[in-house]
């Protein structure tokens, strides 16, 4: 491209100089040639008078006296009827300019002047001319260099962003380069990369999310199955294969979850549920991963409560939590109701040493974990959370205390409280 540019700018300005050098040599001649030719008929012109004057004053008239009013580059004859020429200065040989006038007493004086001299003004008119062209073709050079370095440059780098794209390295540059129509494409690769970025960042969020909301369920699968293979009693089989059934069918409702929140967070399919029902499908599904553990899982507070949001997105926040307090906590794991105001709160504590003072509310941040884990179960859980319209927060960090606020239907009734297990009671 710079080749191009260089040439393109070199031959513009050739055939400029080729077309008005060659009208102003053309001019140039002429008004020289004109020039000469006018001075030598102004010279025979005023040798002319001067014979007649000294003519009608009966004065000598010789080549001594008239030598003074003749240039030395020029040669004058003078005939005068009834006399012998005169001649004024040496012949020049070859070409010359000639002009011829008589006068009033019939003399008639010519004057000539050797046409080298025109031909040398011409030349030195020409090497002028030349070297003004020659000037300007090197200054179209550099001109033409720096504009090249100046559009190809950018080019090249734009071309190195684009490759950059291709090769999986999304990062804007923001770069500028005093081109509108350069920083226009400057500004869309700089956005393409920002959306890139953010797919890219979306889709491996969703890959962590799906692997980490996955696993535990997939488990807690396995272990109603294997149960299936290992008992002969029709009666344990349809009952473990029903609640596998619904295992799965809550599996899918979480990977539907997952990706409605990959594509839009705020989109939310929030309806009337009971809560009781959610808690006592987690205890069941808890319950073998917590006797393997010999710990307690039980639940209180009140019951028949009604809350808005989509059950299968609040089934896997209080699985994480309860997850959470599997991995990092320790003793009796309580899932306590109650209301707040026109919101249903469930909170999940338990028994371990709590949250450490440096982590704070930063555990709900990705990548934030106490121990050697993924940090990703409370981030997604509040996401969660808030996509219902509901919100996840940490009421206390010693013991550890997680309050999960929904909102209530209005006008629903409440039914029961205290202490009282559910779903089984505590469990071990």
């Amino acid at each position: 491209m710079r080749r191009r540019l260089i040439n393109s700018t070199l031959a513009v300005v050739l055939v400029v100089i080729a077309v008005f050098g060659v009208s102003l040599v053309i001019v140039e001649t002429r008004t020289i040639s004109n020039s000469a030719q006018e001075r030598v008929e102004s010279e025979a012109l005023r040798l002319a008078s001067i014979v007649d004057s000294r003519l009608i004053g009966d004065e000598r008239v010789s080549g001594e006296v008239l030598r003074k009013w003749v240039d030395t580059d020029r040669y004058a004859r003078i005939e005068i009827p009834g006399r012998a020429p005169i001649e004024v200065g040496a012949r020049p040989p070859g070409d010359v300019i000639r002009a011829t006038e008589d006068g009033e007493e019939g003399e008639r004086v010519t004057v000539e002047e050797p046409r080298t001299a025109v031909t040398h003004e011409v030349g030195r008119t020409l090497l002028i001319i030349g070297g003004v062209a020659l000037l300007a073709i090197v200054a179209a050079v550099l001109l033409a260099v720096r504009q090249a370095n100046r559009l190809a440059s950018p080019l090249t780098d734009l071309a190195e962003t684009a490759e950059r794209l291709g090769s999986g390295d999304p990062r804007p540059r923001h770069r500028r380069y005093g081109v509108p129509e350069l920083d226009r494409v400057a500004d869309v690769l700089d956005a393409s990369a920002e959306r890139i970025a953010r797919m890219l960042t979306a889709e491996r969020r969703l890959a962590a999310d799906a692997s980490h909301q996955l696993r535990t369920p997939l488990t807690a699968l396995s272990m109603r199955l294997e149960e299936i293979t290992v008992t002969d009693d029709l009666d344990t089989v349809k009952e473990e294969a029903t609640i596998a059934l619904a295992q799965v069918e809550r599996l899918t409702d979480v990977v539907e979850r997952l990706l409605t929140n990959s594509r839009d967070p705020r989109t939310g399919s929030a309806v009337a549920f009971d809560l009781d029902e959610v808690i006592k499908q987690q205890l069941e599904e808890w319950r073998p991963a917590y006797r393997s553990a010999g710990r307690a899982i039980v639940s209180s507070g009140k019951r028949h409560l009604t809350a808005v949001g989509t059950p299968g997105a609040v089934a896997q926040v209080l699985a994480a939590l309860i997850e959470n307090s599997l991995m990092h906590g320790g003793g009796t794991v309580a899932l306590r109701t109650r209301v707040t105001g026109n919101q249903a709160v469930v909170e999940v504590t338990d028994s371990g040493p709590g949250v450490p003072a440096d982590l704070g509310a930063r555990i709900f941040e990705r990548a934030i974990s106490g121990r050697n884990s993924t940090g990703i179960g409370l981030a997604v859980a509040r996401d969660l959370a808030e996509a219902d319209g509901g919100r996840l927060e940490m009421l206390q960090a010693k013991p550890p205390v997680f309050g999960l606020f929904l909102s209530r239907t209005p006008g629903c009734r409440d039914e029961g409280a205290g202490g009282e297990p559910t779903g089984g009671g505590t469990v071990r």
